[in-house]
């Protein structure tokens, strides 16, 4: 007990546990205007840029950033365009990907799909899906919104981005959806709030300072009537891409969290740019040899374009002769292009592999090296495709029974399901050689070879007719 009295550690210190603290963070935006900013990303113009983010800098780092500072002297901002760049890009292999839905129907007749056609002709199906797939990349999240408009057959739907939506949820399950929507009349501001409940819709006129006003003020509402129906149907979709644990229940843009990235490269091109109009060529001209105009004998004044010089004063010195001289200063090229590639990479990284948008592909690259490069881009798309096939199978339900309501039928039960083509396939020569190793391994059988060779090309009574033929010829 002595040698431990001894060599006991608290004969040397004692851990004091650290005293509670609070910690007050303010958050520099709002849901509305983190969505106003992430739209003004995707919109890629510098003017809209510079104006948001000198007005909402409230720290010292926000001010510190490119397009939040304020020279003294003018500077030439540049946008990349990037992000709306990625986002189209996005649109465009979802919408060219979208097989259709069907309704697990069998037999010569399709009625459920014949009535889905027709609803998708009139709204315009794969038109209104890029739009929905761009302004929730884009914004966060929003909301297919149906409307009923008395004499028409069929219902109308649009789609209202994160800034015109709010969700209202009760332990997990949505009740309620509110559309926004903007009017001026008489230079005065309006605002409509359509309200999407289980079996209702009801609406309120607001004014500028959010009072309710009666609806009869503005001849694009006098018509609107409160409505009510089935309970079991709600006439709103929301659609959420990517989840974000900040705002509960919303969604998270596409480039949410890249604004330092962004103006880091935006940055560096502006950079890049003014250092290509400051290494023009200069001329340096004594003032008696300094371009004059012919009428008035006054000096022209230089411009950094077809016109720029710098005047020096004459030597005086005897014999000595006045020249024009001519310098041009040296371009750091490569230390930009460095910077430029490497916040590329930081602003794209998660989102999109630069070999998606056609940059620093190799010519001798194959298409197996091409899709390897394109991993990232094939994880992100498949996550949207998996947020729409949860969202457009009820939104085809929801559009098919609004119709029965329209019609006066009760509401149906529909079972629709959405199928996707596959994102930089290999060509059908590579998908031979694949499906036939397998088949002589064993491991694939004759269905799910010709599921794999022609897919949605072919029609299932034509690849089972296919797979029979298979079998037979290789009886005989």
């Amino acid at each position: 007990m002595g040698w431990l009295r001894e060599h006991w550690p608290l004969r040397w210190g004692r851990m004091t546990p650290a005293p509670e603290r609070w910690v007050n963070i303010r958050e520099p935006l709002t849901f509305e205007m983190n969505v106003l900013k992430n739209k003004l990303w995707y919109r890629g113009e510098p003017s809209e840029l510079e104006q948001f983010f000198r007005q909402t800098a409230g720290s010292d780092l926000e001010r510190a950033r490119f397009w939040a500072s304020a020279p003294q002297d003018r500077v030439r901002k540049l946008h990349s365009g990037l992000p709306g760049t990625v986002v189209d890009r996005y649109r465009d292999i979802v919408t060219t990907d979208y097989s259709g839905i069907s309704f697990g129907e069998t037999g010569a007749r399709h009625p459920v799909l014949d009535r889905w056609r027709a609803i998708s002709d009139a709204c315009r199906f794969p038109t209104l899906l890029g739009e929905a797939v761009a302004g929730a990349l884009s914004s966060g999240d929003g909301a297919f919104k149906l409307s009923l408009r008395p004499g028409e057959p069929l219902p109308r739907v649009s789609f209202y981005e994160a800034d015109r939506v709010e969700f209202t949820e009760d332990d997990g399950r949505l009740e309620e959806v509110r559309f926004y929507t903007p009017y001026r009349e008489d230079r005065k501001e309006y605002r409509l709030e359509e309200r999407y409940g289980h079996g209702y819709v009801r609406y309120r006129l607001l004014d500028a300072e959010g009072r309710e006003v009666p609806r009869t003020l503005l001849a694009a509402t006098r018509e609107l009537t409160d409505v009510r129906f089935d309970e079991s149907l709600l006439l709103a979709v929301p659609l959420v891409l990517f989840g974000t644990g900040k705002w509960p229940g919303r969604g998270k843009a596409l480039f949410d969290g890249k604004t330092d990235a962004l103006d880091a490269l935006d940055e560096v091109l502006s950079q890049w740019v003014d250092a290509v109009r400051m290494g023009r060529v200069k001329r340096y001209i004594p003032e008696d040899m300094l371009p004059r105009d012919p009428d008035t004998g006054r000096v022209l004044a230089p411009n950094p374009f077809d016109n720029a010089f710098i005047a020096v004063g004459t030597t005086g010195l005897e014999g000595a002769a006045e020249r024009i001289e001519v310098s041009q200063p040296e371009v750091a090229v490569a230390a930009y292009q460095g910077s430029y590639a490497a916040f590329l990479d930081l602003a794209l990284q998660g989102i999109m592999s630069p070999a998606s948008l056609g940059i620093d592909l190799k010519k001798t690259d194959n298409a197996e090296a091409q899709r390897e490069k394109e991993h990232i881009t094939m994880h992100v798309r498949g996550r949207i495709v998996d947020a729409l096939c949860d969202t457009l199978p009820v939104l085809a339900r929801t559009l098919l029974q609004t119709e029965d309501l329209l019609a006066g039928r009760p509401l149906g039960t529909y079972t629709p399901s959405v199928s996707f083509g596959e994102y930089a396939s290999p060509d059908f020569g590579s998908a031979v050689q694949t499906v036939a190793v397998a088949r002589q391994a064993g491991v694939i059988s004759v269905e799910q070879a010709v599921e794999e060779l022609y897919g949605d090309t072919w029609s299932a009574e034509e690849k089972a007719a296919e797979a029979e033929r298979i079998r037979r010829e290789r009886t005989e």
